[in-house]
Order: C-alpha cells, then sequence, then structure tokens
C-alpha cells in the first residue's frame, strides 16, 4: 500500500542553474508535524509558502486546501506508529 501525506511548503528553492529550467528543478521544504524533508516541486510549479501539498516519495503532487490538509493530520495524529 501506498501513501501519499499533507505537508506545509516552509521554504522553496529555485535550483535555476540546473540545466536552465527551474520549474523541473524547484525544491521545497516541507514540514510533517515539525519533521522537515526537502521535496521536489516539480509537478506544482504554483505552489507558494504556506500551502500544503500532498507529497509521496518525495515528490509533492499536488495543492491541497487547508482545511483538508489539517482533517486530515489531525486523523493521523490519533494513530501510535
Amino acid at each position: 500500500m501506498c501513501l501519499a501525506v499533507p505537508g506545509k511548503v516552509i521554504g522553496i528553492e529555485e535550483n535555476s542553474e540546473r540545466n536552465g529550467n527551474s520549474s523541473l528543478w524547484r525544491t521545497g521544504k516541507v514540514s510533517f508535524g515539525g519533521i522537515i524533508k526537502e521535496v521536489s516541486l516539480a509537478y506544482v510549479p504554483d505552489v507558494k509558502i504556506g500551502e500544503y501539498v500532498i507529497v509521496h516519495v518525495g515528490f509533492a503532487l499536488s495543492i491541497v486546501d487547508h482545511e483538508e490538509a489539517e482533517e486530515t493530520l489531525t486523523y493521523l495524529n490519533q494513530f501510535q506508529f
């Protein structure tokens, strides 16, 4: 089973020096309840700092509504992993 989880974008790096195409190499720092990971933002070129994204295997796949992200995170926090 695969799991994609919402995270909050807290920083963006353009990386335009790579091959001259910044949208393909754009990365961001994403917080998952305080755990911060660097993820690819290639699939969400319009994302801004403070927005939530769904992340799977290091790629942000889509931008998520703030309320929907918070609801999902609240649900996931009910489980002890």
